[in-house]
């Protein structure tokens, strides 16, 4: 009962906290949130092929769950990027080492425990090369971002963030 309550917490809190955002916030790193949300599900679906880990029922909440956990990649994970872009993006570095400490906090704090607890089962795979796979998907997005700036107008720009619009026209002076 509490494992479930925990799963169902975990997909359900991040998506609460995005109240706490502006909508044009929303707008503008949803995106890259989805798209991170899909390739960490094709690390899941690649994963179960190669027994990579194993999730255990205490990890799965809805009937199709079996494959990916879907509290950690559709809540905790797409939800944090979309707060790690928000809080980070234009400081390429703090996004560096924010990814890092969150990946690296989930890996080898977070993770240990959740395979203790029996909701999964690390098979082929170390902690470290989990870590490095999500950095990978990490620097992915960040690259997919840039990219999706360039078609984002201005006005959803100077909604979300109009300091760094300004600093930028500042600049172009």
């Amino acid at each position: 009962m509490f494992a479930t309550a925990l799963m169902w917490g975990m997909l359900v809190i991040p998506w609460i906290s995005l109240f706490f955002l502006k909508p044009a916030s929303i707008r503008r790193f949803m995106p890259v949130s989805i798209l991170g949300a899909l390739l960490v599900t094709i690390v899941f679906e690649i994963a179960h092929a190669f027994h990579w880990w194993t999730l255990m029922d205490k990890a799965i909440i809805v009937p199709w769950g079996y494959i990916t956990n879907t509290a950690y990649v559709y809540g905790f994970f797409l939800i944090g990027t979309l707060w790690i872009f928000k809080l980070t993006y234009h400081r390429f570095w703090l996004f560096v080492l924010a990814n890092l400490l969150v990946d690296g906090g989930f890996q080898f704090g977070l993770d240990p425990l959740f395979e203790r607890a029996g909701f999964y089962q690390l098979e082929r795979i170390s902690h470290w090369q989990t870590f490095l796979v999500m950095s990978g998907i990490a620097l992915l997005l960040y690259l997919y971002q840039m990219w999706q700036e360039g078609s984002l107008s201005s006005e959803t720009k100077r909604q979300d963030d109009p300091f760094v619009l300004r600093t930028r026209r500042e600049k172009a002076r």
